[in-house]
């Protein structure tokens, strides 16, 4: 039920007052009544707003089955019927896996491993690096490959480490033996502990997630003839790289963004560990093409991936799973019949206006910083000023016309758009920016910030209720999706979006006397957040360090969201709505859009992982540190939401 207010008054709990847990008090009642559905390990606002738009995707592919051969929508169509020929898919089997643990299997050396590996990773197998274009934030007006760690199966580096996810490093040990016994790989036992104790090698190179968001200390710029290594010193990634056939010139220069963990890396490979190396590649090879086996592997796969590490029950039905393969091969060419039947010209108009105000409330607000001298204020002003919003949906959308579709051939799909991909990504190389590039489909219930593009992105799906509603007051609207634009714009000046200027040049703007004084006022955030725990796991706290960029695109975000508000109403007064003040309606619309019930092991794991805090920490602790919130609710020291003012942290 839509209101012209935003809020639904029956919803809140009167049984919690907004002045002791916000959250719990818009939406306490919804999470005592909803039972987290059976395939998800999270479930609130973003996922209903998601499950919307994959039914909507779903009538797109399925519509699309019966197009002319050789268009776009006849080639989504055609890789969902692949997805869905279950028949076939059983009736293979393991088979699929064959000729690559073949391949696997005649590797009789450290360089023929590095060649086999280059091979299979353009084909989608996961390698030791994980590779990605991006432009150079050194020269922002080019395309670099960047070179990152991979090599491992857990969600971070610390589950190899830490004693409380030894369960898990054991569940995962039985996990890799199941899947190479469904394979058929001898001595699955003895494969999957060498295995387990290279990954746990690998691990201990990696830099860990706080240190990995540092975006000075992973700009390293390198020549590619410096990141192969010298052939008399040891090994060198030469023939990985030419198994791979990039396109002439792309690797010439890279950014290694972790730089010993490519040295540490090379000190793995070693012809005593080649044995290792090869059972570790056949678990790449299996795990990587596991969701489109046949149900055996699903299930192992899920059994691990869904069931251990997110608490989740039960495996997605068999469409969705092909709407997410459609997606992700292919999401532009739906997105494009997505934003024709669901997107209204009316809302971007809505949103432009929402976008001028909240930019302008930043320029505002830089412009009375009390802690920041007038040369960074000046160059603040200027990186706002070069801002590019991009709302609703590309103007330019991805071709597709050279990617090639069998309708019945799942895996040789799922292989042919893993080489589209890389030949695509790689493809930009050498080739003027393409500014009108979106890293989101439309379709995709989220918003971003790019740092080197200094643009912010909002996809059509999230401009609906309950962040956005062209029937809501200006109230409900500046509290949630004015929140989220204002978390956006946030992030070009976080703790590390501030390091990029607005040409999306990575270079010190700041005077040493402002940003000292900007990294105490994150330092105190940090504090705030390190001190969090989740009320259904209190023995596992938030990383403040790793949460920062996130907090403080939250804490500016509703903090400008309000000054946007108040220059929307152009001096009137707001009107009272449903019995709510304006102000009210935008707080509890804050809290309305950070709706969120989570398993354990989900909350767990994301607390290891995840640059954002629990949704009930970006809901309560931001608004702690927002005056207005004090003033709305009439908030006293006795409250629990109560932070004294001289620990509440303002920084934009």
């Amino acid at each position: 039920m839509t209101l012209a207010s935003g809020i639904d008054r029956s919803e809140l709990d009167p049984n919690i007052r907004p002045q002791n847990d916000l959250f719990r008090h818009v939406n306490g009642r919804w999470i005592e009544r909803t039972e987290i559905p059976s395939d998800k390990a999270r479930y609130g606002s973003f996922y209903v707003l998601a499950e919307e738009a994959e039914r909507a995707v779903r009538d797109i592919i399925t519509e699309s089955q019966d197009a002319r051969p050789g268009t776009e929508q006849r080639k989504f169509g055609d890789l969902y019927a692949s997805f869905l020929d279950t028949e076939r898919v059983e009736a293979l089997g393991a088979e699929p896996l064959r000729p690559a643990l073949a391949e696997v299997d005649a590797i009789g050396s450290v360089d023929e491993f590095l060649s086999t590996l280059g091979r299979l990773e353009r084909q989608g197998v996961s390698g030791l690096f994980q590779l990605f274009v991006d432009n150079d934030p050194g020269r922002p007006d080019r395309y670099l490959v960047f070179v990152e760690q991979g090599g491992i199966g857990l969600p971070d580096e610390s589950y190899f480490r830490d004693e409380k996810f030894a369960q898990i490093r054991e569940k995962y040990r039985e996990f890799v033996e199941r899947m190479l016994v469904l394979a058929g790989v001898d001595d699955a036992a003895d494969a999957a502990a060498r295995v387990f104790e290279l990954e746990t090698a690998i691990a201990a190179q990696h830099w860990d997630n706080v240190r990995s968001r540092d975006s000075e200390a992973t700009y390293n710029l390198r020549a590619w003839a410096d990141v192969v290594g010298d052939p008399a010193a040891g090994v060198e990634l030469g023939g990985w790289l030419a198994a791979m056939d990039p396109p002439a010139g792309s690797f010439d220069e890279v950014v290694v963004r972790q730089p010993s963990f490519i040295d540490g890396a090379r000190e793995l490979l070693t012809a005593d560990r080649l044995g290792a190396w090869k059972d570790w590649l056949r678990w790449q090879v299996i795990r990587s093409s596991a969701a489109y086996l046949s149900q055996d592997f699903v299930d192992a796969n899920f059994d691990f991936y869904g069931r251990t590490l997110t608490g989740t029950p039960e495996l997605r039905a068999r469409w969705k799973r092909g709407v997410s393969l459609v997606e992700g091969a292919m999401g532009e060419a739906v997105g494009r019949i997505y934003v024709e039947r669901f997107f209204p010209p009316t809302a971007k108009a809505a949103m432009d206006v929402l976008v001028e105000n909240l930019i302008e409330a930043y320029r505002q607000s830089i412009a009375t910083l009390p802690w920041m001298t007038e040369a960074t204020r000046g160059r603040a002003l200027e990186k706002l000023e070069k801002f590019t919003p991009k709302i609703g949906f590309p103007v330019k959308w991805r071709d597709y016309s050279a990617l090639e579709i069998d309708a019945g051939d799942l895996i040789g799909n799922v292989r042919a758009t893993s080489e589209f991909e890389f030949q695509r990504e790689l493809g930009k190389i050498g080739k003027p920016l393409d500014r009108d590039e979106w890293f989101m489909t439309p379709q995709t219930i989220n918003a971003y910030y790019n740092p080197g593009f200094n643009e912010i992105v909002f996809p059509a799906a999230i401009l609906q209720a309950p962040f956005f509603d062209e029937g809501w007051d200006a109230a409900a609207n500046y509290g949630a999706i004015g929140a989220v634009i204002g978390h956006e714009i946030g992030h070009g000046f976080d703790d590390q979006g501030s390091k990029y200027d607005g040409d999306g040049l990575l270079t010190d703007w700041w005077t040493s006397e402002d940003r000292a004084a900007f990294e105490a006022l994150t330092a105190s955030l940090i504090a705030q957040y390190d001190a969090l725990a989740p009320r259904q796991t209190p023995e596992h706290h938030v990383n403040g360090a790793l949460t920062i960029g996130e907090n403080i695109g939250d804490l500016g975000g509703l903090g400008i969201a309000w000054k946007a508000y108040l220059i929307s109403l152009q001096g009137e007064e707001p009107p009272v709505i449903d019995g709510l003040t304006g102000a009210e309606r935008f707080f509890l619309s804050w809290a309305q859009a950070w709706q969120l019930k989570a398993r354990d092991e989900e909350v767990i794991r994301l607390l290891s992982i995840d640059p954002h805090s629990p949704n009930e920490f970006r809901c309560n602790q931001i608004v702690r540190n927002i005056d207005e919130f004090y003033e709305t609710f009439d908030v006293t020291e006795n409250d629990e939401l109560w932070l004294d003012p001289n620990e509440r942290v303002t920084i934009w």
